[in-house]
This record gives structure tokens, sequence and C-alpha cells, in this order.
């Protein structure tokens, strides 16, 4: 069995996390490894591989790999989504998971970052900075009674859409700083003392929302799931933050939002088109943060991850994060 694996700038000698010590990757063992890079088309000589690794590759590289590599059986992304992957052609029989799991800690440690950035108006105290301006409104706002309550996150009404494993990472931080947490699922009930409610209950939750974090990834179900329908449900003085994909955002109506004063705040690491076009009207929406898609950044334990799921694929036991396709 030929194994595809990516370039990439961090460790992924992880045949000597294998059970046999990386017996079977030895040269003249049942497998071989080869590396390819990831901005460039996969080499003739490899397209004979059965399993391929990807990280951060263009989606257009992915999808040329779709077309030529013939022979494969498995494609494991070390994304945590794995939308470039489903949407790139594959076979119907060629099995696609996910890196899930491997940006829990980063991309909650983002989310809270743009999630305090938002609510303490650090982008207003920047913009401020650069013009050399004392900017006192802002101590002014959270010493009035009315919109105090805006500039923290002490009982504040949190929703996260998409209550997966970042989610559960993010959650008890926020409780820690005096939030209400609510998710929202495919299915509702409790998870991990949390109350979550499913699209049925989306609508009445969303009207009592201070601020919305979406986690949730691409896929055809949730393009542009967040609509002007659906921003138009929240609070004037809400905010929004999505860490997931920039895809199911309607960004038209998240900018009319804003511009209009129908929202409050938004902040996004994810935008439609990456990189955001240099006329992209999003550069310039008021109380808008943007951060260029780094949330996620390496994936943590990625060796021992594709390890074990080498393991449990030679072994035919199931995998972890597969995509439903």
């Amino acid at each position: 069995m030929k194994i595809l694996v990516p370039d990439v700038p961090f460790d992924l000698d992880f045949p000597s996390l294998l059970p046999d010590g990386g017996a079977s990757f030895a040269p003249g063992g049942p497998d071989t490894v080869a590396t390819y890079a990831m901005t460039e088309p996969i080499p003739a000589e490899h397209t004979d591989a059965e399993v391929l690794v990807t990280w951060s590759s263009p989606p257009k590289i992915v999808a040329d790999a779709a077309e030529r590599m013939t022979a494969l059986r498995w494609v494991q992304t070390l994304s945590a989504g794995p939308d470039v992957a489903l949407r790139s052609g594959f076979a119907p029989d060629v099995v696609i998971s996910s890196g899930q799991s491997l940006h829990d800690d980063t991309v909650t440690e983002h989310a809270l970052a743009l999630i305090l950035a938002s609510v303490r108006r650090i982008d207003v105290s920047l913009a401020a900075q650069r013009e050399h301006r004392w900017a006192k409104e802002i101590a002014f706002a959270q010493a009035d009674g009315v919109t105090g309550r805006e500039y923290s996150l002490d009982g504040a009404r949190v929703t996260i859409w998409g209550f997966g494993s970042i989610a559960l990472r993010l959650a008890p931080l926020l409780t820690a700083l005096g939030a209400q947490v609510t998710g929202v699922a495919s299915r509702a009930g409790e998870r991990s003392g949390y109350p979550v409610v499913d699209a049925g209950g989306l609508d009445a939750l969303l009207a009592e929302t201070d601020l919305l974090i979406s986690l949730l990834p691409a896929v055809p179900a949730t393009r542009h799931i967040l609509d002007a329908r659906l921003l138009g449900l929240l609070p004037a003085s809400a905010r929004f933050v999505n860490v997931g994909r920039g895809a199911t955002v309607d960004e038209a109506a998240l900018e009319d939002a804003l511009r209009s004063g129908r929202l409050a705040g938004a902040a996004l690491d994810v935008m439609e088109t990456e990189p955001l076009p240099e006329d992209s009207p999003l550069w310039d929406v008021p109380n808008l943060i943007l951060t260029p898609h780094v949330a996620g950044g390496r994936p943590r334990g990625a060796a021992r991850f594709l390890a074990e799921q080498l393991t449990a694929w030679r072994a035919g036991d199931t995998l972890r994060n597969v995509a439903t396709r």
C-alpha cells in the first residue's frame, strides 16, 4: 500500500508510533510512504497511491489529485473540516476523513480572542491609536446603565452554532467569564451539561442571543445558512463571531446588517473567498474584525493521529471522523 503525505513544516514521522515500531514501513515492507509538495500537482510516479494525506493544498491541487489518482481508496485531511476534499470530485467509493480534534485548542483560543476583542471594542481602540486619539467614548459607554452590559461577557447569552469538540472546549471558558451558553446542533438535548437546541428552536434562541458563535462546517446544507432572515432575528446589540467556514455566511447580508446598525459587531477568521480580494467591501465594514484564517494553525498531535488512523485502516477497523458523502 502506497501512502502519500505532504511535505509539511511539522513532524509527520508517524511510522515510529505504530505498534510494530514502523517495521511495516521499512524498505521492502508491505507499505511505502512518499512525500509530495503541497502546492504542486501529485507527481506522475505517485498517482498509484491508495492513501492520500492532505494539508493546506490549494483546492485546484486537490481536485487534480481526485482526477488523476484513480487507485485511491482513502483521503485523510488534517484540516478540521473536510470541505475541500468533499468538493474535489473524488470517486464515490473513496473514504474521506477529517482532522477534527487536531485544532480544538488553537481554534478555541482564537475564538476567545476574537470574542473578547469584539466585546471589549479592541478594534475601536486600535483605530483610535492610529489616529493618536484617546477613545474615551468606550469608557463612557461602559459606564452607561443601558449600554454597559454590552461590553462584558458576564451575564451574556451566548449561542454556539455547531456544538462539537471545539464548542466543548470553548463553552467552559465562556461560562467561567459569566456567560450563559446554549448550543445548536442537529439534535436537541444536553451535552456536557449545556442545553442544545436543534433547527426547530433556532429562531427563538437567536432572538435572545447577545453573542452568536459559528463553528459550522462548509457542506451544501450550510451554504449561506446565516442569511438576512436569521441575522434579522438577532438583537441590534448582538455580535457575531465566525471561526467555522466562510461559505456558511451570506456576506452581503452581514455587511448590510453591520452598516445599517442592525448588528453591533462581528469578527471573522474565515471568508467565503480566501485570500480576501483587495476590492472586497468587507475590508472597510464598520465594527468588523478580520483575521486571515489563522485560528487553526498547525494540527496538534498529527503524527499520533495518523498512526492510529493507519493502524485502524490496515486492520479494517472504523476510522475516526469519516465524512458523510
